[in-house]
């Protein structure tokens, strides 16, 4: 990790976990190093921009194979994704000083829990009450901000937007389909890869982009994780508007790829 990360060999678990697990999980790994005194707060604050990515599973699973039908564009969109995270974390890493300083003064450091046979239960009792709570406030989140996208668009805002922005950036329906995902991931991969264009290269870029971005829901269930803590949420969203930004770079580098063109 100090090589290329300028980051503590400790950050790799998050980094890891944040890319096999997705939303928020890589967050709740950097608040746990972080409290153990493993991490300084900079280094913290700077990780939350790279470790936090959507999992293999949603990605190839849930928006290749259930949205687009195909695998190649889950594996294309699952990889441009991955490289981006980590694009981030590099040019980040010129922001954290050459010295590592271990520990801070405002540092608690967490003596760790042992396994054993005697309070195996009460461990996994208490991973699964964090798993329950974890998921229930993924669904939440989700929940809400589809019933703000849903009142969008019934009351026609949406729609309004779209078309005011069409002169500027063309297609309507790619306008509306963007700002829901920019709202809530999934409901604008879901309408990206509804519309129906003969250049469906486009459908994939924005759906990179939005990918990379992981829009405001996914924004608040990181800050809920990481207020606890008092870590800035500001580098986080700095690195998802850069990662979004390459993704959709990287992605339309490999669409240039003859037996990647789907337009044909």
């Amino acid at each position: 990790m100090r090589p290329i990360f300028n980051m503590p060999g400790s950050t790799a678990y998050p980094l890891i976990l944040g890319m096999l697990s997705g939303y928020p999980v890589g967050a709740k790994a950097v608040c746990q190093i972080y409290k153990e005194g493993l991490c300084t707060k900079r280094e913290a604050e700077l990780m939350l921009a790279y470790t936090n990515n959507s999992g293999p599973l949603f990605i190839i699973g849930t928006v290749g194979i259930s949205m687009f039908g195909s695998t190649t564009i889950g594996l294309i969109l699952l990889c441009t994704h991955i490289l981006a995270s980590l694009s981030v974390g590099i040019i980040f890493s010129k922001k954290i000083g050459s010295k590592y300083k271990s520990l801070n003064k405002d540092y608690v450091k967490l003596s760790r829990q042992s396994v054993s046979f005697s309070n195996l239960g009460e461990v996994l009792s208490n991973s699964i009450i964090s798993s329950i709570k974890t998921i229930l406030m993924i669904g939440g989140f989700v929940v809400i901000f589809s019933v703000i996208i849903s009142i969008l668009k019934n009351s026609g805002l949406l729609n309004m937007i779209a078309r005011f922005l069409s002169p500027l950036f063309g297609n309507s329906s790619f306008i509306s389909g963007t700002l829901s995902g920019i709202i809530e991931l999934t409901n604008g991969l879901n309408a990206i890869s509804t519309i129906h264009v003969k250049a469906i290269s486009t459908n994939i870029l924005l759906s990179s982009f939005l990918l990379g971005f992981g829009g405001f829901s996914v924004m608040l269930q990181i800050l809920s994780v990481v207020s606890k803590e008092k870590l800035s949420i500001k580098p986080y969203i700095i690195g998802k508007v850069l990662q979004a930004i390459l993704a959709t770079a990287y992605t339309f580098v490999v669409l240039q790829i003859p037996m990647f063109n789907f337009n044909l």
